[in-house]
């Protein structure tokens, strides 16, 4: 009897995210807030093995089924490093699905559940030696090779593209017309935008919460993002405590002002690194959440420098679990 379902896993930083998959259809979703900083604050990763067997078992629960009925478990992101489950080695750039799905490597971890489990690699830049001379260029990602699969999918090969991917670190990713991941630029503007809004002295001036959709702010994000140009980083943040205090903008409004001015630093870095390919025309497809995504594309719109801008309209699974499973079905075309 043919085994129907396929289990996708995606350890990150906080969390671990489990889908399980009939044919193309998502039919359960499992979450634990454990991830490898568990492991990195731990010294060991006993509660992200528990975590990531709570989530197996949880699917299985749900749906009413057992392991036999599983083909196989796809895992990417961050477990794949030392301190996740196991340490995969990067894959160099350039590499797409074909060498992604070469590249996944079965382990079997009976603690966790009674099948392999086929691990992603992630991918680095290609650079030989890395020195204080061209350190800029190296890069690294884990997890967010899954994500781009699914968006170059999605958007079609032919032309080059800069996937832009938010999160608590955010991901740039160049591709090539043979939808070939070439690299990637990494930054900490979600880091820091959430110790900006929670632990700084802003926090009062945005009641430490983040924009949010409903009352995202274009006009503040744009004064944010030109303020920070103008005048830089810090003392375009600094002025959020200012507009608090003298102008009449409400918290909400603020958050806005400090999304544009945080954002802008990811835009500069786009046009000046040397890690990716960006060149005016590339065409730039932005993913994430809202208000985020909309933001990202209001600033490369303001900024004027980058012509072909688009976003991604998420259509339900998790991305990064979309991705596993094309990587998972290229691998059984072999």
């Amino acid at each position: 009897m043919k085994k129907r379902f396929i289990i996708t896993v995606d350890g990150g930083t906080t969390n671990t995210r489990a889908v399980l998959w009939e044919q193309a259809q998502v039919v359960a979703i499992a979450k634990e807030e454990v991830g490898v900083r568990n492991t990195a604050i731990d010294g060991n990763n006993h509660r992200l093995k528990c975590a990531t067997r709570r989530c197996l078992e949880s699917l299985l629960e749900q749906r009413g089924i057992g392991y036999s009925d599983v083909e196989s478990v796809i895992a990417s992101g961050m477990i794949t490093s030392n301190v996740g489950l196991v340490e995969i080695p990067h894959l160099i750039a350039p590499a797409g699905i074909e060498e992604l799905a070469q590249g996944l490597r079965s382990i079997m971890l009976e603690d966790i559940c009674p099948l392999p489990i086929w691990f992603i690699p992630g991918i680095k830049n290609d650079c030989d030696r890395v020195t204080l001379e061209n350190f800029e260029v190296m890069d690294i990602m884990r997890g967010e090779e899954t994500e781009s699969v699914c968006l170059i999918e999605h958007y079609g090969k032919g032309q080059p593209l800069v996937l832009i991917l938010p999160g608590s670190h955010m991901k740039m990713v160049s591709v090539d017309a043979q939808g070939r991941i070439t690299g990637c630029m990494t930054s900490l503007s979600g880091e820091l935008l959430s110790a900006l809004t929670q632990h700084t002295i802003l926090a009062d001036a945005v009641e430490k919460k983040f924009a949010d959709s409903a009352h995202y702010d274009q006009e503040m994000a744009i004064r944010g993002f030109r303020t920070a140009q103008a005048v830089g980083f810090s003392r375009a943040c600094f002025s959020a405590r200012i507009i608090s205090q003298f102008v009449d903008k409400d918290p909400s409004q603020i958050a806005s002002y400090l999304l544009g001015v945080t954002l802008g630093e990811d835009i500069l870095a786009l046009r000046r690194t040397k890690s990716i390919l960006a060149p005016r025309d590339v065409h730039i497809l932005i993913a994430g959440k809202e208000p985020i995504r909309r933001a990202m594309a209001d600033l490369l719109r303001e900024d004027g420098f980058f012509s072909h801008i688009v976003s991604y309209e998420d259509a339900g699974a998790p991305i990064s679990a979309q991705g596993a499973r094309l990587i998972a079905a290229h691998r059984r075309a072999y």
